[in-house]
C-alpha cells in the first residue's frame, strides 16, 4: 500500500455540506487519476456520480446512525454484472490493497469533522463489496486504524 501524500489529495465540499456538518447524510466520492496518482475527494449530500468513470474504481462512503452509534459505510463495485468473474476477482484484490489508502484519504480530507467530533474516530467501518448476485460486507476496524504517519 502506498502512503497518503496530502499534497496529492484535492478535497471539495459541496451541496451545503461544511467541514463540520452534517454527519448523517454526508456522502463521500473518492476518485483518482491513474496518470498522476492524484486523489479527488468530494464531500456532499449526494454522491458525485458525474465524477465516476467507466472503470468504476471509485470508493463511495457515508455516515449512518443506528441505535445512537455512528457507522461509516463504504461501497465498492467489484462486479455489477459488467465484468467477467476473472476480472471481478482482480478488481476485488485491487480494492482490498488500495482501501487502506482510500480510508486514510477520507480521514485526512475530512479531518475537521474528526476534530469537531473526536468520537467518530472510533466508529466502525463497514465495507460493502458489491458483486451481483452475491455481495459481501466486512468490518474493517475504525478510522483510528487509518491515521497518516
Amino acid at each position: 500500500m502506498t502512503e497518503l501524500n496530502p499534497n496529492k489529495l484535492t478535497v471539495e465540499f459541496s451541496d451545503t455540506v461544511t467541514k463540520t456538518a452534517p454527519i448523517v447524510g454526508r456522502k463521500y466520492t473518492l476518485t483518482h487519476s491513474d496518470a498522476t496518482a492524484d486523489l479527488f475527494l468530494n464531500v456532499s449530500r449526494s454522491y458525485a456520480y458525474e465524477k465516476l468513470t467507466e472503470k468504476r474504481d471509485e470508493v463511495l462512503g457515508e455516515w449512518v446512525k443506528f441505535n445512537q452509534a455512528y457507522f461509516f459505510h463504504v461501497y465498492v463495485l467489484v462486479n455489477g454484472g459488467q465484468f467477467d468473474p476473472q476480472t471481478a476477482q482482480v478488481r476485488e484484490q485491487v480494492f482490498r490493497r488500495e482501501l487502506p489508502l482510500a480510508l486514510k484519504a477520507i480521514r485526512y480530507g475530512d479531518r475537521s469533522l474528526f476534530e469537531t467530533f473526536p468520537t467518530l474516530i472510533h466508529s466502525p467501518i463497514v465495507i460493502f463489496f458489491q458483486s451481483f448476485p452475491c455481495s459481501t460486507k466486512e468490518l474493517w476496524g475504525t478510522f483510528f486504524d487509518f491515521a497518516i504517519e
